[in-house]
């Protein structure tokens, strides 16, 4: 294959460095757009030290059009691009809603707006299981219907998703992927990158692992009486690695089709897990006891969402290989490597 060069927005963040790797893995080579809000520096040496390759970034804001604009000059020959840059946190975006909407849109619509002007045209956009909002059956397939989000975060992913799509109705040649993905755990098996989470943790794992390396006192598991088996809040956990590689398939897709074309998939295992499975498993995995207790609901919590992985599988030749125990192993292991 001819080398390609991917830019990776958000590609110092969590799921973008270990994309970027699997990128590289696969023969494509990652330029980085990062303003660091939400990621850090030392994650680009990491990456060159898994992969062998010195990382170019170009470092600013996807809300900033000129600078995309130059990025997109200096680097022409981009094949493509990968979408990550947003705020994420679904309990922060309750609390700052404008913040979210600000730059989780501004910065897809600066994107679509450049990749047009520069004739790029294969844009895999990171969307999320959010957009389902509380589904009425499950597992969600991909024709599931959406609902109102219960997130401002879920509803920029909603928005995104619709402002792509009524692009795409007027150009001849954008081929767009929203990968719809689940919970995303777990850190490279070589522990050099993983979940790197500024100030308090608002996933549940890197609150598990911190709790278990007494950064935090303790674990709150918000609401135990959801219409579930054990009261808690079910997901659907997957691998990042696995999700990784998710994000190469999609690109593999995209890069072999010659017309237009405006695909979904959810990314997921297939299976539920509760947020007292997860808990459990840690513990029984690691053999750390989680000091951990039973709090009130959170707002913008859905009550149980999983995937129907199944068209992800058949179109993308994409399948979850990697285990919850395993997941969570990977994610002690990288907590116990930063000391």
């Amino acid at each position: 294959m001819v080398e390609k060069k991917i830019l990776v927005t958000g590609g110092a963040g969590y799921i973008g460095s270990h994309t970027c790797v699997e990128l590289i893995n696969s023969g494509y080579t990652p330029v980085i757009i990062d303003n660091f809000s939400n990621s850090e520096k030392f994650i680009l040496d990491r990456l060159k030290e898994l992969t062998g390759q010195e990382i170019t970034l170009e470092e600013g804001d996807c809300g900033d059009y000129d600078f995309l604009k130059s990025v997109f000059k200096k680097h022409a020959d981009i094949s493509g691009v990968i979408h990550f840059a947003a705020y994420k946190a679904v309990g922060e975006s309750s609390k700052l809603p404008l913040k979210y909407y600000e730059n989780n849109l501004l910065s897809t619509i600066n994107m679509l707006k450049v990749m047009n002007e520069e004739g790029v045209t294969n844009f895999v956009f990171s969307s999320s299981c959010t957009v389902y909002g509380e589904p009425d059956t499950l597992p969600v397939t991909e024709e599931t219907q959406t609902k109102p989000a219960e997130s401002p975060y879920g509803r920029t992913k909603q928005i995104c998703e619709d402002i792509t799509r009524d692009f795409s109705k007027t150009s001849d040649t954008f081929k767009g992927i929203f990968l719809r993905y689940f919970n995303p755990i777990g850190a490279h098996p070589t522990s050099l990158i993983g979940e790197l989470p500024l100030g308090t943790p608002n996933n549940l794992v890197p609150f598990i692992t911190q709790t278990a390396a007494g950064i935090r006192e303790k674990l709150t598991i918000f609401g135990n009486d959801y219409n579930t088996p054990d009261g808690t809040c079910i997901r659907d956990y997957i691998h990042v690695v696995d999700l990784a590689k998710a994000h190469i398939a999609a690109l593999d897709y995209l890069l072999d089709r010659e017309d237009a074309c405006l695909e979904v998939f959810n990314v997921g295992t297939g299976n539920g897990n509760s947020v007292k499975e997860v808990v459990d498993t840690f513990q029984g995995v690691t053999g750390v006891k989680l000091n951990y207790e039973l709090g009130d609901r959170r707002a913008g919590d859905v009550e149980k969402v999983y995937a129907d992985a199944s068209k992800v599988e058949s179109e993308l030749q994409w399948k979850a290989e990697i285990t919850l125990a395993e997941a969570l192993k990977d994610a002690w292991n990288w907590q116990k490597s930063l000391g």
